[in-house]
């Protein structure tokens, strides 16, 4: 096994669904499976004794749920990533994990490959929200809350310049820096320079907190409702 291998943690109250995912991981030779735990307690604990990378975290469990354990993972000084995986595509759960701190979301059924490439994007500092379920997700999140004043806006976002609000924009929507560069006409470069900008400006984690942000603020509004 490679020294360098992302060290993974498993949590979920569910055995069987842990064998599976480390039957999957531990096919890769670049992933090692450091530990599991069956609850958000012993997850705290996990993260601290054995220092993953990136914690698979189930959001439904006995004692501490997910939401809770990412919270206070993300609160910590633990720099693990946290996946949150959940069973429903529009589980009103979700929204509270990344919310919490989460950099990721996917769905238990998620193809095997899917999984191992979201794993290796988190650890290297892409986050990844399932395509299929984002939309609908942050719609969601959207016609929850009340209305936004009109022309009131988060004081942070005037100290982003009108290209990185570009970029903040297209982040919401799901595009990866490459998908950035090509709709921007910039170099990948370009783009990660502007992407760890625009996260130094809104202290923010990572990019799926700015989508988070996106939508909490109003920056974007969902064009197709009913989607």
């Amino acid at each position: 096994m490679d020294e360098d291998a992302i060290k993974v943690l498993l949590v979920d109250d569910q055995p069987l669904l842990r064998m599976g995912f480390r039957l999957i991981l531990e096919g890769e030779t670049d992933l090692l499976v450091v530990g599991e735990a069956s609850n958000g307690v012993e997850a705290l604990a996990a993260v601290d004794r054995l220092t993953p990378d990136v914690v698979l975290m189930d959001v439904r469990m006995p004692i501490m749920d997910g939401i809770e354990a990412t919270g206070k993972i993300s609160a910590s000084p633990s720099e693990a990533r946290v996946i949150i995986l959940t069973t429903f595509d529009v589980d009103e759960y979700a929204f509270a994990g990344l919310q919490a701190g989460a950099s990721a979301f996917l769905l238990k059924d998620v193809a095997p490959a899917e999984l191992v490439q979201a794993v290796r994007l988190v650890a290297s500092g892409d986050a990844v929200v399932a395509p299929r379920v984002t939309q609908r997700l942050l719609e969601n999140f959207v016609r929850s809350r009340p209305p936004r004043p009109a022309h009131q806006s988060d004081p942070l976002l005037e100290d982003l310049t009108p290209r990185e609000l570009e970029v903040a924009q297209c982040i919401s929507q799901g595009l990866s820096n490459a998908e950035i560069a090509h709709k921007l006409f910039l170099s990948e470069a370009t783009v990660k320079t502007h992407v760890r900008r625009i996260l130094t400006k809104l202290h923010l984690r990572d990019r799926v907190q700015v989508v988070v942000y996106a939508y909490e603020t109003g920056l974007v509004i969902p064009s197709n409702p009913d989607y």
